[in-house]
C-alpha cells in the first residue's frame, strides 16, 4: 500500500514526533484536557498554512466566539484580522449566544452547518479546516443516534471538500470514551491526546499520538510547553534541520592546570558533568573556566539555576573576573533563572533558543540540581538527556554541575543515567586529613582520552581556583 501523504503543521516539534504532519485529506482528533492546548494547537495549524504554506483555512468555533478567539491568540503574534481582511482565514461561529432560546422538537440535522462550512471552503479555497469543539455542539442534542448519523454526513462532507481537517474534544480520563457520542469512532481517522497533568503543585503538558490510520508515528508522551509569540513546542529528540558537521578536535578547558589533567582539553560536542558536595566550588571552577576561554575570544553562556544576576556578578568581580565587560563585548551572556518560577519544558525551550540565538562555543548549566525539584525522574532524566544530545548535535562543548547528596557520601549527583551519557566527569570533594577540612578533585571518567588517574588537592582563595599536587598517603576517601 502506498504511503498516507502527511501536511506539516508548522509546529515545532510535531512534525517530528507524527513523522510528516498531519495526514492529507483525513480528519485527526485533537482531544485533550481543560487547559492541556488543544485551541492553540489548532489555531497554530491553520496560522502556520497561511504564513507557512499559503494555504487558507476555516475555523468552525461551537463555544467561543471569533472575537474571544481572536483575543486570546494576540500574545502568540497571530494577526488573525489581517488573515482574515487578506482572504486568507474565514470564520463560521456556531458558538452560543446570550439571546438564543431554543426547544429541540421533532427531526433535526446538520444541512444548515454543513452548507456554512461548504460555503467557507469554497469562498476562500482553504486547504486546512478547524472545529472546536464538535462535542459541544453535540451535547445540546438529545437524540444519540441520529447525532451519530450527522456525524458521518459531517466527515463525508469535509472528505469531499479535500481539505485537513482537525477536531477537537475534551477527555476527562484515560481509557474512557472520548465524547458521549464516541466521536472518535465516527469522525477520526487519527487521534493526538494532549495532556495536561499536575505533579507536586506543578503542571506537565504532554502530547501522544494514539492512532495514525494506516500512517507511520513515533509512539509514547512527549512533553511541551507554550511560549509566547512561537505556540506550542514540542520537546522532541530530533531536530529537523541539517546538523552542524562534527569535529573531533582538542579545544583548552580555560585552565592550564586542568588541561594537564585532560591531556589538553575537552573534546568539541562533548557533555562534561562537575558533580561534587556543596561548597566544593563548583560555581568557582565554571567561572575560572569561562575566565580563561573568554581570554581566549570564544563565546559562553551561563545559566545559572540558584543564584540571582548580582550575585553571580559579584562573586566574579571578586575573583578579578569582568563579566559584565564581556556581556558589552558580545562574548558572554548569563541568564538567571529559579526553576519553580517556570517550568522544565520551558528550561529545556530556552536553553536551546540561547544556543540558536548567540552561537556560543561553551554552555555552563549551574546547576541541573535545581531542575530535579520541579519534576519527576523520568521528566528530569528525558530533559537532561535531551540537552545533552543536543551539545552534540550542535558540536559545541557544555558544562554541568551537579550537587551530591550528601558531605559523607561521594556519589555523583544526578544519577547513573546522566553520568554515563557525560563524555567527562569531574568529581569534587571533602576529606579529612589530620583534623583539617581538605578539597580534591579527580577526573573520573574522559571518553576516548587518557586523563590523570590521581586525586588533586586544590585550593580556593582571593585570587581564585588552585590546583596543588596529587594527594599521597591517603586511603579510604570513597569509604
Amino acid at each position: 500500500m502506498p504511503n498516507v501523504e502527511k501536511i506539516s503543521s508548522g509546529i515545532e516539534g510535531f512534525d517530528i514526533v507524527s513523522m510528516g504532519g498531519i495526514p492529507k485529506y483525513r480528519t485527526t482528533l485533537i482531544s485533550g484536557t481543560p487547559g492541556s492546548g488543544k485551541t492553540i494547537f489548532c489555531t497554530q495549524f491553520l496560522v502556520n498554512g497561511i504564513t507557512q504554506f499559503n494555504e487558507s483555512g476555516v475555523f468552525v468555533t461551537f463555544e467561543e466566539s471569533p472575537q474571544d478567539i481572536i483575543q486570546n491568540m494576540r500574545d502568540f503574534g497571530w494577526d488573525i484580522p489581517k488573515y482574515q481582511e487578506s482572504g486568507r482565514w474565514e470564520f463560521v461561529d456556531v458558538s452560543p449566544h446570550f439571546e438564543d432560546n431554543y426547544e429541540i422538537t421533532g427531526d433535526y440535522d446538520l444541512s444548515g452547518l454543513i452548507i456554512r462550512i461548504k460555503t467557507a471552503v469554497e469562498k476562500i479555497g482553504a486547504k486546512r479546516i478547524v472545529l472546536d469543539s464538535l462535542a459541544a455542539l453535540f451535547t445540546q442534542f438529545p437524540d444519540a443516534s441520529l447525532i451519530r448519523k450527522e456525524i458521518l454526513r459531517l466527515k463525508s462532507c469535509l472528505n469531499s471538500l479535500s481539505v485537513t481537517t482537525l477536531i477537537t474534544s475534551e477527555r476527562y480520563e484515560d481509557y474512557t470514551l472520548n465524547s458521549h457520542y464516541n466521536v472518535i469512532d465516527f469522525v477520526s481517522d487519527n487521534m493526538v491526546i494532549l495532556k495536561n497533568t499536575s505533579f507536586n503543585e506543578f503542571r506537565r503538558r504532554t502530547i501522544e499520538i494514539l492512532k495514525y490510520r494506516g500512517a507511520a508515528h513515533k509512539k509514547g508522551q512527549y512533553s511541551f510547553t507554550i511560549k509566547d509569540n512561537r505556540g506550542i513546542v514540542i520537546i522532541s529528540f530530533k531536530r529537523t534541520r541539517e546538523l552542524v558537521p562534527h569535529e573531533r578536535k582538542r579545544k583548552p578547558s580555560g585552565m592550564d592546570d586542568l588541561d594537564l589533567m585532560i591531556d589538553g582539553g575537552f573534546f568539541k560536542g562533548s557533555s562534561i558533568l562537575i558533580s561534587g558536595q556543596t561548597g566544593t566550588g563548583k560555581t568557582l571552577l565554571l567561572l575560572s573556566m569561562i575566565d580563561g576561554i573568554l581570554k581566549r575570544g570564544e563565546r559562553c553562556i551561563l545559566f545559572n539555576f540558584e543564584e540571582g544576576r548580582e550575585q553571580i556578578l559579584k562573586k566574579a568581580h571578586n575573583w578579578n573576573i569582568d563579566l559584565e565587560k564581556a556581556e558589552q563585548d558580545g562574548l558572554f551572556k548569563l541568564q538567571c533563572l529559579y526553576p519553580e518560577s517556570t517550568g522544565i519544558e520551558d528550561l529545556v525551550v530556552d536553553i536551546k533558543t540561547a544556543i540558536n540565538d548567540f552561537s556560543p562555543d561553551r554552555l555552563f548549566i549551574d546547576s541541573i540540581s535545581a531542575i530535579e525539584r520541579i519534576t519527576t525522574e523520568i521528566t528530569f532524566r528525558e530533559s537532561l538527556i535531551n540537552i545533552i544530545l543536543y551539545f552534540r548535535e550542535m558540536n559545541l562543548i557544555g558544562f554541568l554541575t551537579s550537587t551530591t547528596p550528601t558531605f559523607t557520601s561521594p556519589a555523583l549527583g544526578s544519577g547513573t543515567h546522566i553520568s554515563t551519557l557525560s563524555d567527562a566527569i569531574i568529581l569534587l570533594l571533602y576529606f579529612e586529613r589530620e583534623g583539617k577540612l581538605i578539597r580534591g578533585m579527580a577526573i573520573m571518567k574522559m571518553r576516548d582520552s587518557d586523563h590523570s588517574k590521581s586525586f588533586m588537592e586544590y585550593q580556593i582563595d582571593d585570587t581564585g581556583i588552585h590546583i596543588l599536587e596529587p594527594i599521597k598517603q591517603n586511603a579510604g576517601i570513597f569509604s
